[in-house]
Order: C-alpha cells, then sequence, then structure tokens
C-alpha cells in the first residue's frame, strides 16, 4: 500500500546519530511539520536538528491528500459560535498565512513539487445541508477569507451547494519535504525513548537541548500535558484513480462521511470511509471506495491506494505551542486533523516565533494550555468512555474467535491456555501471535482486515500482524511476537 507520494519520489539519506550531541534546539520528529520548525529555526539563526525513528517523511507526511487549504470542513461558524470572533480570526489568519508560506518557499527555492493554485470548494448533495453551507460561506467571509456560494462544481453528480475558497493550492509533499530539508541537520533510523528536562534519550546517544519540540505526530510522554486524554485518533483511505475527470480544484463533502476529490497529474485521488482507529473490524473501506469509483468514473482504473491516521482534538484544534505548564522550554505540535499540510506550516511558523521571543498574534487560539469546556466537554467523555470500553474489554470480554475456524488471510483474537492472543493466518496458514494488550495504557487491540494490522481503539497507536509498531503513541512492539 504505496502511496502515489511515495512511488514518484525518490528519498533522501540521512545518517544516524552517533553518540552524545548539544544543540539549542532539538526537533523530533522528520514529517512536515518537523522539518519545516528546523527549517524557520535554522533561518533565524539558531542551531537545531531533527530526531526521526524512521525516514523523513515516512509517517503522515508520505499518506496525505496534500492538500494546502484553510477549509477545514465545517468549522468558521463554530470557532465563532465557541471560541469567539477574535480567535476565529487567529485560526483563519494563521492558516491563510500558511499557504502564503508554501507558496513564497516554492518560488524562492524554485521547488519541483508540481505547486498549483486551486480553489477548495466544500460541497453536500443533500438540501438539508445548504443552510449549513450558507453560514459557514458568511463566517469565512466576516473572516477574510475569500468564499462564495455556489451549486456549480466539476464533480460527477449535482449538488445542493458549495463553499468555494479561492486561492488555495495543492503539491507533492514529499518533494516538497526533500528540497526543504536538504540543508538541514537530520538523523534519521535514532529512536527517541525518553525525554528528561532538557535531555532526549535515544537508542543511538544522547541530545542535550535547550529547547525541545515534539513533532511526532502523538506525543509518545504521557505526562506533563495528557494528550493521550485529549486526542483520538482516525483512519481514512485514498484511492488513486487513472481515466477519471480532471478537475478544477478540490473538494470535500461536508460531515464525517464526506468524499474527498482532487488530481495529479491525470490521476484522481479519490478518498474518505473515515473511522475511528480501532474501528474497523468488519473492514472493506476500500471496496467501498472502489463502488464509488465505478459509480462517478465507469472507465477509471485503479493505480494505488493507501490509508492515513489523523490526531483528533477535544475542540477540533490543533494544539500548537508551550507542551505543558511544568515545561516551559518544551513545545508540541499535534492534533491536526484532516488538514496536516496546512497545520504543520502553522506550526512551524508559531514554534519557531515562540522560540525566538517573537509575538505571534494568532498564537493564542492554539495554545496547548487552552481551556475550551463549551467545545470539548461532550469530546472528551466520548474519549474516555472509550478508554474505559478498551481496557475492560481486555480484561473482561470473551474472545468470540476460535483458531480452528479462522480463514487464512484473516486475523482475530482467540483464547490460548486462558490468555488472550491476537492471530493472524497467513494464505499459507501460517500462524502470527501477538499479545492483545497494547504497551501504551493496556487496552485491547482491534483487528483491522483492510489493513492487516493490530489497533487501539482507546489512543490509535498500531501493530502489523508481526506486532511491529506502525503508529505511536506506543513507544515499542508488541510482546510475544512471533510465529509459528
Amino acid at each position: 500500500m504505496e502511496s502515489l507520494w511515495s512511488k514518484t519520489s525518490i528519498p533522501q539519506n540521512f545518517p544516524s546519530l552517533r553518540g552524545d550531541l548539544s544543540v539549542e534546539a532539538a526537533v523530533i520528529g522528520g514529517g512536515l511539520a518537523g522539518i519545516l520548525t528546523a527549517y524557520f529555526l535554522s533561518r533565524r539563526n539558531v542551531r537545531a536538528i531533527v530526531i526521526e525513528a524512521d525516514k523523513i517523511g515516512s509517517g503522515q507526511t508520505k499518506n496525505t491528500t496534500a492538500k494546502i487549504t484553510s477549509q477545514h470542513n465545517l468549522i468558521y461558524n463554530r470557532l465563532i459560535q465557541t471560541f469567539g470572533e477574535e480567535k476565529a480570526k487567529q485560526y483563519a489568519e494563521a492558516n491563510q498565512q500558511a499557504i502564503r508560506q508554501y507558496r513564497n518557499l516554492t518560488a524562492e527555492y524554485s521547488i519541483d513539487c508540481l505547486f498549483e493554485e486551486r480553489p477548495a470548494y466544500l460541497y453536500s448533495a443533500a438540501q438539508r445541508d445548504v443552510l449549513a453551507l450558507e453560514q459557514e460561506t458568511e463566517a469565512a467571509t466576516s473572516l477574510g477569507i475569500q468564499a462564495e456560494f455556489t451549486a456549480q462544481t466539476f464533480l460527477p453528480f449535482p449538488v445542493a451547494g458549495a463553499v468555494k475558497f479561492k486561492g488555495q493550492a495543492q503539491f507533492h509533499p514529499l518533494r516538497f519535504l526533500q528540497a526543504v530539508s536538504k540543508d538541514l541537520t537530520v538523523f534519521e533510523h535514532t529512536r527517541v525513548r525518553n525525554v528528561e528536562e532538557n535531555r532526549i534519550l535515544t537508542d543511538r546517544g544522547t541530545v542535550t537541548a535547550k529547547h525541545i519540540v515534539f513533532a511526532s505526530h502523538f506525543p509518545f510522554l504521557n505526562m506533563p500535558g495528557f494528550y493521550f486524554a485529549r486526542m483520538h485518533q482516525e483512519r481514512s483511505y485514498v484511492l488513486a484513480l487513472e481515466n477519471a475527470a480532471d478537475l478544477d480544484g478540490m473538494y470535500l463533502g461536508a460531515g464525517p462521511e464526506g468524499i474527498s476529490f482532487r488530481d495529479f497529474r491525470g490521476t484522481l485521488l479519490l478518498g474518505g470511509q473515515s473511522h475511528r482507529t480501532g474501528e474497523n473490524s468488519s473492514g472493506g473501506k476500500y471496496d467501498l471506495l472502489r463502488k464509488k469509483a465505478a459509480e462517478f468514473y465507469p472507465g477509471s482504473k485503479e493505480t494505488a491506494h493507501w490509508s492515513a491516521q489523523d490526531c483528533i482534538t477535544l475542540d477540533g484544534v490543533p494544539y500548537i505551542g508551550q507542551f505543558a505548564p511544568s515545561a516551559p522550554n518544551w513545545y508540541v505540535a499535534t492534533g491536526f486533523g484532516k488538514w496536516g499540510m496546512t497545520s504543520s506550516m502553522v506550526s512551524a511558523l508559531l514554534i519557531s516565533d515562540q522560540i525566538t521571543g517573537v509575538e505571534n498574534p494568532c498564537a493564542p487560539v492554539f495554545s496547548p494550555l487552552r481551556f475550551t469546556p463549551s467545545a470539548s466537554v461532550k469530546a472528551f467523555l466520548v474519549d474516555m468512555g472509550q478508554a474505559v470500553k478498551g481496557i475492560s474489554r481486555q480484561t473482561f470480554s470473551i474472545p468470540k474467535t476460535d483458531l480452528d475456524v479462522l480463514p487464512a488471510g484473516h486475523g482475530g483474537v482467540v483464547e490460548n491456555e486462558g490468555e488472550k492472543v491476537g492471530i493472524y493466518k497467513d494464505e499459507q496458514e501460517k500462524i502470527y501471535a501477538v499479545s492483545t494488550r497494547c504497551p501504551h495504557l493496556g487496552c485491547q487491540l482491534e483487528w483491522n482486515p483492510d489493513e492487516k494490522s493490530w489497533d487501539c481503539p482507546c489512543h490509535g497507536s498500531r501493530f502489523d500482524y508481526k506486532g511491529n509498531l506502525l503508529d505511536n503513541p506506543a513507544q515499542k512492539n508488541l510482546e510475544n511476537s512471533g510465529h509459528e
């Protein structure tokens, strides 16, 4: 399941850390947020390094649909109602500034990342959504965004209405990442094990830094900050289609079930089928997208498919800024939702300003130290209930799958000598057995048949069928991993 971006770029190679090192700033995570943060710090003469557990861009950056847009579903009317107009304007301006920065950097360095200015549409085919779309248009316009309501689109079906944002963009994220990172000090294949005050402990040495930035998608430290209790993770799926119609812009269906469209050099990216990580036991997400592709573009051909994982905060706004009150020199960039490209740039600009003592007027709305009860309480109760359910399932639930009847190519939780075991039986009926207990906080993992992975429904950690770690906040592989 290699993404289109991975297929059409040549990865760079950076060395691993060797021994101990002292720097002014260290960024944990070599995705777009981490690389851009180090880039802006270096431009201000701050000696900064990036520490990446795998290769740069190997996490969520390579799996994005790569829309650079301030249109983040139905958000601006809600922000005005829950945060107030001033902070809603901060959010809008920060994301509009992010688009301008991508445009400027691409032009300044002549980056061949296929940057294209395109409008972004938020659409719905349902008449019941028209009022919400009209309100969103009015809210966005009041905050300084060029937005208009329309019912005219390039989609292969009629819509009841759409919000059209002008001056948005799309690009090739890995090509941009590679160009921006080429002159930075990056250490790949260097996994951070812990952070203690100003010391970063890795499997290849220790880094001492005055400023430490956590840009590792989901913060892997439970305390301080308690981010595991303030976010959940969701997965979504993408098909790359040839012989599908070209579009004039980028499209997203309003609401959680919305279908996403964007094109790239004659290939259409069709995305959707979002669900909470760990809640895909029945599978079939790619098949549902394939049915949509056949319906919308009967002559199209699938050339790639892949999935992405997104951190969702309690109030829908990213956490960008000081990590926690007790850690004044730690910074965090997380909770980007489905909008990682724009939020990565926002994070880099805000955090580099904070580290260098520059006051950014857009910072307050993103502060991780904020308290927004009207926007957060319902989500908090849902997330806590999910965690309790996941831990209880590990302790009290009875496995529903029997090893003898498990078909080849399938996985499930079985009981073996009084203990729960996660079993995957491959096409040759070789059995791979792992612990079902997530090493993060002990929730029961669930089998994801679409991706042959073990996923945590509490906080979103993921592991392949052999037990190898795929996504944090867990920091180690599953116990009892292996095969027989």
